[in-house]
């Protein structure tokens, strides 16, 4: 048995380390991913006005931002029993839908792309054959033109003649792994271009209501102070001009590039290449009218659609007896750190490895996220999405079974960001239907005086990258106690006491390293899940029992 670690992994927000056991055929048969970052933005929270806990929280992570400032200022909200206007809701979820697309694009485009594909490769493309190429998957294929594809190439030559090929440097071109042509890699790699600009154009968008991007402002316990945006029409009119050129983006590139990516990698899929137990979370939420939600909440177990099962907070729980820290009424104790290969030491059943906590749901681990949110509203039938996904599987002979997989993951992003940018403008519709009947209130008075001086609070949200929740307990009016649960933190759980693998140690199980100097299928894995390690760890448990005698080691 042989031991691979790649530390970093990079291409990812925060520090990953991952440490597989190969067999004599390259067969991965075990896996620890360890999460390497340690912030402690509970510490800094606790003593403080709950009223200010968004504006911190939401520094956990400078990529999901919003997410965690939306959160913490819902919980707070919730230990106060404050329910916020229907506007400030709707501006809260046009904020959040915003981010949704931005996330996805990002993170295939500029951190995932090149899994999958070939610079070097691409160097040797026909732009006219690549025109053709496009049609394959788009009737109107994005940019398709000759002259836009020798314009790509020019740039790609560039950068390899000056000996800079700065984000592009340090992959593994020429692996057996990369499956597509030379066309389909300047495809791809023409949008990657692309989404450098799409990235500017919707945190435009999230500004506007947001006050200013990536650290938003505007949401307030109560609401949201983003009233004159709301009430001036060239504002709206900005906001729905980048949606609308986002969706475009979307329908015509990210969408169809799924579609190549489905095509030339429909062995690996079908073989469930990177796949889990097929355990599956969501909390719902996003409401579009009064009879319906954009996801659906509910738990899959052991990949059996047929069979949801609804969603309960209280089956949630979380174990340290794997991650560095230390309970006092469980054990002593015990720090791991690195054998001098540069191993972790996991020999013994009890060894700690990671600064990731260890959530279960019903004593299973559970995999969150787009591919959780398609999978269960769509098995729920939830008509929102329904449409989205069968269009895309008879497009790509692919059935939802077929999902559970690296590729998989990645049509998931692709489908969510296709109808969360749909149902932007059915929200918006709502937003000045209020306007225009006179309804402009986004703010729910109170008087924090008044308020209950010791109380409990928290909030489930569905984010980009799945099932977040933050909690706090409020003692005196200061916070005592604040928990987060992100979703990273779900899917690179490090093994419980009982040995059972999260998400992204399960996905790697099984996978077929051809080199193991040039590891890319292990990349390529966790790549899918969209790491965020910056969101990951986190000290307090989901009840807000005061582990402050966890021992940082």
């Amino acid at each position: 048995m042989k031991k691979l670690v790649i530390d970093p992994v990079t291409r990812i927000e925060g520090h990953l380390r991952a440490e597989v056991e190969i067999d004599d055929n390259g067969i991965v048969q075990e896996a620890y991913v360890s999460g390497q970052l340690f912030r402690g933005i509970e510490i800094i929270l606790q003593n403080r006005d709950p009223r200010d806990a968004g504006l911190l929280a939401g520094r956990i992570c400078g990529v999901c931002t919003n997410s965690h400032f939306r959160a913490s200022i819902q919980a707070v909200e919730n230990a106060y029993n404050i329910v916020v206007p229907k506007n400030a809701q709707i501006i809260r979820d046009l904020m959040s839908m915003a981010l949704f697309i931005q996330d996805h694009v990002v993170h295939f485009y500029q951190l995932h792309l090149l899994d999958f594909v070939d610079v070097t490769k691409a160097l040797i493309a026909n732009a006219q054959e690549t025109t053709i190429e496009a049609h394959k998957y788009c009737d109107k294929p994005f940019r398709n033109s000759t002259s836009h594809y020798e314009s790509t190439l020019e740039k790609l030559k560039n950068f390899v003649d000056a000996g800079r090929l700065g984000p592009f440097n340090s992959n593994f071109f020429g692996h057996s792994e990369y499956k597509l042509s030379a066309e389909q890699n300047l495809i791809l790699l023409s949008h990657y271009f692309e989404a450098l600009t799409f990235q500017t154009k919707i945190s435009k968008a999230i500004a506007i209501f947001g006050g200013k991007t990536p650290h938003p402002q505007s949401i307030v316990v109560g609401g949201v102070t983003s009233v004159m945006d709301m009430l001036n029409p060239q504002r709206l009119n900005d906001f729905l001009f980048e949606i609308k050129e986002a969706n475009d983006f979307i329908n015509r590139a990210y969408i169809p590039d799924m579609k190549l990516l489905a095509s030339a990698y429909k062995d690996e899929i079908k073989s469930k290449s990177g796949k889990t137990l097929g355990n599956y979370l969501c909390v719902g939420g996003y409401e579009i009218n009064e009879s319906m939600k954009l996801f659906s909440s509910g738990v899959i177990y052991d990949g059996n659609f047929l069979d949801i099962k609804e969603f309960d907070s209280s089956k949630i729980t979380e174990e340290v007896q794997r991650a560095w820290y230390s309970d006092d009424e469980k054990q002593e104790p015990f720090y791991t750190d690195i054998n001098e290969d540069g191993t972790l030491r996991t020999a013994k059943n009890d060894d700690k490895y990671s600064w990731i906590k260890a959530p279960r749901y019903g004593n299973k681990t559970m995999e969150t996220g787009p591919i959780a949110r398609i999978l269960i509203s769509y098995s729920k039938n939830d008509t929102a999405i329904n449409s989205f996904v069968d269009n895309f599987l008879k497009d790509s002979s692919l059935s939802l079974e077929d999902l559970n997989c690296t590729v998989g993951r990645n049509i998931c992003r692709a489908i969510e960001s296709q109808y969360v940018c749909e149902y932007i403008f059915k929200l918006m519709s709502n937003l000045i239907q209020n306007i225009k009947y006179d309804d402009t209130n986004t703010y729910t008075n109170y008087n924090f005086a008044d308020m209950k001086k010791d109380s409990k609070g928290s909030n489930f949200l569905e984010v980009p990258r799945g099932v977040l929740l933050h909690s706090l307990n409020i003692e005196n009016e200061k916070i005592k106690n604040y928990q987060v649960i992100a979703p990273t933190t779900w899917n690179a759980t490090p093994k419980n006491i009982d040995g059972l693998r999260g998400a992204y140690e399960e996905a790697l199980v099984g996978i077929k390293i051809s080199d193991t100097s040039k590891p890319i299928e292990v990349l390529k894995v966790l790549h899918s899940f969209d790491p965020c390690l910056a969101c990951a760890v986190h000290i307090i448990d989901t009840k807000g029992k005061n582990l402050s005698n966890y021992k940082i080691h």
